[in-house]
């Protein structure tokens, strides 16, 4: 008798889910968030508020799985037209639409509790924080810069930290800066990521920067977008008084900044994945751990 072979085992629904919106990125905003909250605590000098760290996280994780989940939604059709993307799970049908939409009201849920319990003007903000995560999906649809649509919704993380620690916008200055260097850095990486889409993008109507002006041209935006970015970092370190654990921490960030453009060329597009996750994700800890021990110790 021959044995049959089992059929391989499929994921669950939430561990599909959470592959669909790549909860691991979460690791890019989060530590900003982290950063400004704890620069208005040292102000305040009220000590760490760790369940204010909790709500805050929770908050965080919670709007990127929400936006994640609308972006993949909207642009499933997208997707399944660029062979890059055509086996993301909701174009194979590892995840349903109702399945998808489910997680992204329960993410919005979780969002709006977090922020009711942080305070008041969380609460009353946390829509038109939303706004721009709805928005970006489809900023490819009518604009050539949709990476700075997603630059304006990441730069939400580290002035909503702020204000979950303080409930005021007074004194918020520093939360703006960072949050702004926050956005410009993530938009540029993101203009990166997009030179992998060219040709499909043109073929289909996508806009972004690369198919709209190459990918020469859009690399050089990009560089020039986080020499707006590294300086807009130094001038938070220097308007929020960080030593120079906080400069060691840039001048690592300056390298992992020059490696990505560096390794990725007009080319030779074949590194932007090790740019895109390695060289950001070390950017984001780097600067988090420095600044902490900066804050910590000096």
């Amino acid at each position: 008798m021959t044995a049959v072979a089992a059929a391989p085992e499929q994921p669950g629904k939430v561990k599909s889910f959470l592959k669909l919106v790549a909860i691991e990125h979460s690791i890019f905003a989060l530590p900003f968030a982290y950063l400004s909250a704890l620069v208005a605590m040292d102000r305040a000098g009220t000590g760490v508020h760790w369940v204010d760290l909790l709500l805050v996280t929770v908050a965080m994780v919670a709007g990127r799985t929400f936006a994640m989940a609308a972006n993949r939604i909207l642009d499933r059709k997208i997707d399944a037209q660029n062979p890059r993307t055509q086996n993301r799970e909701l174009v194979t049908g590892a995840v349903s639409v109702r399945t998808a939409w489910t997680g992204a009201a329960v993410s919005l849920a979780v969002l709006f509790l977090a922020a009711g319990l942080l305070n008041p003007l969380c609460l009353v903000l946390s829509p038109l924080a939303v706004v721009p995560l709805v928005i970006y999906p489809y900023a490819k649809r009518f604009t050539n810069f949709p990476h700075y649509v997603l630059a304006l919704a990441q730069a939400v993380a580290p002035v909503g930290a702020w204000l979950a620690i303080t409930g005021t916008f007074d004194g918020s200055g520093p939360a703006w800066l960072l949050g702004v260097a926050v956005g410009l850095w993530i938009g540029g990486f993101d203009i990166i990521y997009a030179c992998q889409d060219v040709e499909v993008d043109r073929r289909i109507g996508v806009h972004s920067t690369p198919a709209r002006f190459g990918v020469r041209a859009a690399l050089h935006i990009s560089t020039a977008t986080h020499v707006l970015t590294f300086a807009l970092f130094v001038w938070f370190g220097q308007v929020v008084g960080l030593g120079w654990l906080w400069w060691i921490g840039l001048a690592l960030t300056a390298v992992a900044f020059a490696y990505q453009h560096i390794v990725v060329t007009e080319n030779d597009l074949s590194k932007v994945n090790r740019a895109f996750f390695t060289a950001n994700g070390f950017v984001g800890i780097a600067l988090f751990v420095f600044a902490l021990l900066d804050l910590i110790l000096l």
